[in-house]
């Protein structure tokens, strides 16, 4: 019992088929979505650091349809404790709270995202200090690739 493998002509059918049913690259430079959403963060660095994300990812919009309104709230927990009670790592986590509203003032879609980072404590003062804003500003960076995703899924019912 041998099984044919499916012809060429079926395949390409089938690429025509998926040429023509409208889909596009939801990551491509031409999204729907750059430039239409106005963003507005937290007057923090790691406020700057998510609005810069989204810019990057978004666009800056010169004439927004929407505002994109963020609240991050973040903390520090010990995550590695030695036997003597030092702690040799840390978590940074973080949530990021959004709301979507158009140019009449109502709201859109909102929602909430989270995630965390690490960095180690093991070496010297400035060494940590460093590990530390840099893994809080990895965080701002996570969170804002998090949203724009969500973003990116219900954008089909923002240009309706």
């Amino acid at each position: 019992m041998s099984s044919k493998p499916p012809s060429r002509r079926l395949a390409i059918l089938g690429l025509l088929a998926l040429a023509g049913c409208g889909f596009a690259p939801v990551y491509s430079d031409s999204s729907n979505l750059r430039g239409m959403i106005a963003f507005r963060t937290d007057e923090t660095i790691a406020g700057y650091r998510l609005q810069e994300r989204l810019e990057q990812r978004l666009g800056r919009s010169t004439a927004p349809q929407y505002t994109l309104q963020v609240t991050m709230t973040q903390g520090r927990r010990s995550a590695a404790i030695t036997d003597d009670g030092d702690t040799t790592r840390y978590n940074v986590t973080g949530t990021g709270t959004w709301t979507l509203v158009d140019s009449n003032g109502q709201e859109f879609e909102a929602g909430q995202v989270a995630a965390f980072t690490s960095y180690s404590a093991t070496g010297s003062t400035t060494a940590t200090q460093t590990a530390e804003t840099d893994a809080t500003a990895r965080l701002s960076v996570i969170l804002a690739d998090m949203i724009v995703s969500r973003l990116l899924i219900i954008s089909p019912k923002l240009t309706q």
